[in-house]
Order: structure tokens, then sequence, then C-alpha cells
């Protein structure tokens, strides 16, 4: 199983490394723990493997973004801006100079030249005028924007107003031509122009949503009132702002943006209040997607003479989760996003890299980390989508498959996606335990009248152990469970009382009334080989529990030994240990009578025998057997060619979790559709 294995460890190399180094001269250490040297061939193998691992290996953490060396920008090619003798302006802007004999320094257009033109568009505007207009004062602004701050805001400035006048002023709607060139052209220069004028104004700290700045230039004066667009958001909200064009995503396979008016920005959140209990739910330093958009305001009349022209706008902050355009006037406008790049912005971040091995290998440090966790606030009316990772990872596992999902339109209408953190080195029935009760607390934090109909709606997606999890949510204990563990009623059990409620709350329990579907992923409903002996044996080593609570489950054994027929259960310490195909909590949850309000889906992977890793693997995903993922009573079942750390990845079952919640949307929408109207 080794070979294999390399697939789904490397991802977490960085993370071992990092905990091991603390720990000086560790694998000496782990050997001296170990009461005497190693006495099988698996186990120097497996020691061996892991200093290594943690040693040699050399993995860095995931590089999700990197700053460009130069702005991503529509123009560059169009206007030359970077090639030798530019920039220049388009060919029919040159053209339109030459026939008004205004053709003088093209590769530098004179303050002389642009009053001569601004004329010439005033005295018989058309929009091939408004756009060469607009196109001689981006080129203009972008020459001075570094030297002369102040004269390069009136010329972007300039190139915004006309460029919107080009795109909306009424009197040219019967010769707008959406099909020529020059239209998308247009709005490259509004886009463009609005960009490096919110660079220049960021720098003076003039983007905060909720204040109506004054930005003055040598010949006239903005009044801009910064509104935020998005549902949920405060002013306060906006730490500080980035721009997408500053960085290439590289983390993330696919990356989903839309077409049309506005500057996508990545906005990093300022957390509110602690005494908000919402704020749980938020990870620090997170950040979203946001599209400044300015919308031109009429003019003010001045009524004193020789007085500087007045313009107001609007720079309207939309959130491209909620909304893909907006209206000027009777027009719909599409509005450009980009909804992966600020996602990848907030997963390069190396702590999170750390998050996977943390809980693994120290259960006790990493309780204060787990709950549920947003990546956008929370927004009633839509499905929550909660997302549970597997052994030895953490929700930065999902962050691909949520990419793809939210790059949908229709899915980000209908669901909102939530992840799961717990630490895994645990046993799985102990975080199902867990798991139940941050879901109620969520319950009672955003909707504490349990008024909310889409909370009652949830889906679990669960990868490897976190299906486990997850399916534990859905069935029913009765005694089954504390059946494995003795023939006596839990009542005559004697434990002090917290660790009492703790064993009650672990096997005794009823379904989530508010859970409606559950999909498996590469999920070892009957176990793994990857959990030996060897590697239990190791496990019980390297991972760190809470001492209080072994002491005290070892305490309880030893008071009730009379009583216990299985207490290894009891003092099962981790993860790989309940993962054994021979734990005997596997077949009793297979066998759990499940709630018949709750859908199952199940997705497989099984490595083709194509070349030599599928030939190792030998009809499993290099961890999970197929005989072991495999479920009969099942909506939907899925096999794809995928190890098991990619085939939550892998497109098919991407599309496969697409299609369920596309299913899942229509009949609850049929449902509603056959209820009378009162």
């Amino acid at each position: 199983m080794l070979p294999p294995l390399f697939a789904c460890l490397g991802q977490h190399c960085l993370g071992l490394r990092v905990y091991l180094s603390r720990h000086t001269g560790y694998c000496g250490a782990m050997r001296a723990s170990l009461g005497r040297p190693p006495s099988t061939a698996g186990e120097r193998r497996w020691i061996a493997f892991l200093c290594a691992l943690a040693v040699t290996l050399g993995c860095t953490s995931t590089q999700y973004v990197k700053l460009r060396s130069v702005p991503r920008n529509p123009l560059v090619d169009q206007l030359k801006l970077t090639a030798r003798g530019g920039p220049r302006p388009t060919e029919r802007t040159e053209q339109l100079l030459r026939q008004y004999d205004l053709d003088r320094s093209l590769s530098g257009p004179s303050e002389v030249v642009l009053a001569s033109f601004q004329q010439v568009v005033d005295q018989e505007p058309s929009p091939e005028k408004l756009y060469s207009y607009a196109e001689l004062n981006y080129l203009a602004g972008k020459r001075l924007e570094h030297t002369n701050p102040p004269a390069a805001l009136d010329r972007l400035g300039a190139a915004v107003s006309y460029a919107y006048l080009y795109l909306f002023d009424d009197r040219f709607a019967s010769h707008r031509n959406p099909y020529d060139p020059q239209f998308r052209g247009a709005c490259d220069v509004y886009n463009a122009a609005l960009e490096s004028t919110l660079r220049i104004v960021r720098k003076q700290g003039m983007l905060m949503p909720g204040k109506t700045y004054t930005i003055e230039t040598a010949s006239q004066a903005w009044h801009v009132t910064v509104v935020a667009r998005g549902a949920d958001w405060l002013a306060s909200d906006f730490e500080r702002f980035e721009f997408v064009s500053d960085y290439e995503v590289q983390g993330l396979k696919n990356q989903y943006r839309s077409y049309g008016l506005g500057v996508p920005l990545i906005a990093v959140r300022r957390p509110r209040q602690p005494h908000d209990p919402r704020e749980r739910f938020y990870p620090p330093n997170l950040s979203f997607p946001v599209t400044a958009f300015v919308r031109l305001l009429p003019p003010e009349h001045n009524t004193t003479p020789g007085t500087r022209p007045q313009h107001r706008a609007l720079l309207e902050l939309y959130d491209p989760l909620t909304t893909s355009e907006t209206t000027v006037g009777q027009r719909i406008v599409p509005l450009e996003t980009d909804l992966s790049t600020p996602l990848a912005y907030f997963l390069n971040n190396p702590q999170l890299d750390q998050l996977a091995t943390a809980g693994l290998l120290r259960v006790d440090k990493s309780q204060n980390l787990r709950g549920l966790y947003m990546v956008q606030p929370y927004e009633p009316g839509k499905i929550p989508v909660i997302m549970v990772h597997g052994l030895w990872s953490s929700p930065l596992t999902w962050m691909e498959m949520f990419n793809d999902l939210r790059g949908d339109p229709i899915i980000r209408r209908r669901f909102q996606f939530w992840f799961y953190l717990y630490p895994t080195g645990q046993p799985f029935w102990e975080s199902a335990a867990q798991f139940r009760q941050d879901l109620a607390q969520a319950r009672e934090i955003l909707d504490p009248q349990h008024v909310e109909r889409r909370l009652d709606q949830i889906i679990l997606v669960g990868h490897s152990m976190g299906g486990l999890v997850s399916k534990l949510q859905t069935v029913e204990s009765g005694n089954a469970f504390w059946q494995i563990v003795s023939d006596q009623p839990f009542a005559a059990i004697k434990a002090p009382s917290e660790i009492k409620r703790q064993l009650e709350q672990e096997f005794f329990f009823q379904p989530n009334p508010s859970i409606r579907r559950v999909i498996t992923i590469g999920t070892p409903h009957r176990g793994s080989p990857f959990a030996s002996e060897t590697a239990r044996y190791l496990a019980r080593k390297l991972i760190t529990l809470p001492e209080l609570t072994l002491t005290a489950r070892q305490q309880v054994v030893r008071d009730n030994r009379d009583l216990l027929r299985n207490p290894d259960l009891l003092e099962t310490s981790t993860s790989l240990d309940s993962l054994s195909p021979a734990s005997p909590m596997l077949p009793v949850l297979l066998a759990a009578p499940k709630a018949p309000w709750v859908r199952y889906h199940n997705i497989v992977g099984v490595i083709q025998s194509t070349n030599w890793l599928g030939k190792l693997a030998a009809g499993s995903d290099g961890v999970v057997a197929y005989e072991s993922a495999h479920l009969d009573d099942v909506s939907s079942e899925l096999v794809v060619n995928a190890d098991h750390s990619h085939v939550h990845r892998h497109p098919l079952s991407v599309l496969e979790v697409r299609r369920i919640l596309l299913e899942h949307a229509a009949e609850m929408d049929a449902d509603l559709a056959d209820r009378p109207s009162n």
C-alpha cells in the first residue's frame, strides 16, 4: 500500500515536517517511546517512511495565487500599451483624428490636441467621437499616473465619463451597435480607466463604503459616494481592497469569470464585534469577491461664473455572489466578475496548510478550531451544502469542487456552502457526536425561531472518513451501538457526569430532521486496509489526544469492567483504530435504521488497471477498496477513475454532485407547487 499512499499523503507533507521539526530528534524519540525496537519489517518501513517524508521530501505549501509582474489589462494589445513605439490609439481613432487634422503627436496626445478634439466632440457628438475621446484620455492618464496623479485623475475620470456616455447616453441609442468591436472596446476603456482611477484613490484611503469623497483635479471636482450593494454587507466589513488583475490563479484548476462592466476586486473582511455570535463561522483574513461600478449622476448646475465643473457619481460595490447585473435607466448591464481569484487569495495562507496535520496529530490542541465555517456571509433562503473532510485533511480539500460548484450561477442562486473542520485523529463516532452539537448550535445562532425553511433542507457531502461522520447524522442508534460495549443498561455505568454525558452523545442519538441528503465519496463503509495493525500502532504513538479524556475513559473501564463486554471500544484512541475493517462500529452503522426522509448518494473511486498504479491498487482507490466503498441501498452510485485523494476533485464527481443538487432543488420546487395556497 505504500506507493498509493504517496498520492494521499503528499499534500500533507509540509504540515508533517513542521510538526516533526518542532520535536528535536523525533525519529529517535519515537523509537524510544515504543519501549522496544521495531520488531517487524512493516513497523520499520512505516517509521522510515514518516521520517523520510518529514525530512527529505521537500514539499512546499500550495501557492494558490502569485503576483503578476504587470497587472492584467484587456487593452494591452489593442492600445499597444507595452509594445515598442506604444502606446498608440486604435486605427479607428487615428483615422478620426486625421479627418479633423488632429493626428499630430499620436504617440503622445498633447493637452492641445485633447482640448481641440473635445471641442469637436462637444459641437457634434457621436458614438465614434465619444469612444475616441475616451480612449485618448485613457492613454494620457496612463502616462501621468505615476508622475502626476492629480492630472492623471483628470484624464482617467474623463475616460470613464465619455466611455459611460458612449454606452448609456440616450441620444445615441439608435446608433449604438453592440455588434461593433468598438462597443466592447468602450467597455474595456471604461473598466481599465476605472481601475486605474481606483488604484490612485485607494492610496488616498478613499474606497470605504458609506462615505462621500471629493476628488479635486486640475479642471474639475468629483463628489463620489461609495455604496455597498451586498445583501448582508456593513460598511465596516471592509478591511481593505486588492485588485483581481494583480494576481494569477495557480492553485485552482478552473477560474470563473463573467464579462461586462466594472472592476473585480478582492475585499478582505474586517471581523465584526466579538459579541456577534455569527462571527465564529468566519475564518480570519477571509476575502470575498466585489465588483466596483461607477454610475454617473446628473451634473450640478453652477451658479457662480468661473467655478470648476462639479460632477457627482456613485461608486457601487456589488456582491457578484448574489447579483451578476445592474441597471442603468431601462438597460440591464452585466457586471464584470471574478469569483475564483478572491477565493484563491484567501487560500494562499501557509497556516491553512497546517490544519490537516494539526487536526490529525494534535487533537488536544485542535478542538478549539473545530466547527462550521463559511467563506461568504450566511444567506437566508439558500440551502446549506455542508462539506465534511476526511482523515488527515481539512476544508482545503474541498476547494476545487467548491470553486466549480459555486461557479455555476444556478447552483449559486439556490445553495450556500459551509465547511466542517474537526480533529481527524479521534475516532469518527466522537467527531460525529461533536458535529451533532455544532449543527444544533449553528441553528440556534442563525435561526433561533426555526422559521427558515431552507435550514431544514441541508445536504451533507463527506469525503473518506467524513462520509462516516456525515452518515451518523441520519441514522437511529437505538441500543445497537451501546450493545457493542455492554449488554447492561447505560444507566448502570458508573462515570463522572461529564464523561457519561459524552458517552451518551456518542452511543445514543436520533437522526437530524433537518438533513435531507447525504453524499459519500470514497468512504470506507467497511473499513480500509490502510488502517493496518502497524499503522494503528504507530498512530497511537504519533497522535496526541486530550489527556483528561483518555484518563477519564480508562477510569470508566476500570470501574465498570464487570459490566463491559467490549471495553476496547471505550479505549479506542485514534481514528485509524476506528477505521480498521475489524472495527465493530462499521457493520452496526451499515445496518442502522436510516431516516426515511433522507436520500443517500455514493461516489466510489477505482483506479483503472492501465498502469502500474492501477494494477497495484487492485480494484480500489489506493486506500479504500471498491467492496468497502460500495453501497447497495442508495439512490445513486457513480464509479470514477480516481485515487483516494482526488476522487472528490474528479470532474465527474463534481458533475455528479451538481446533478444531485439540481435534482434536490427541482424536487423542492415541485413540493412547493403541490402545496395548496392559503
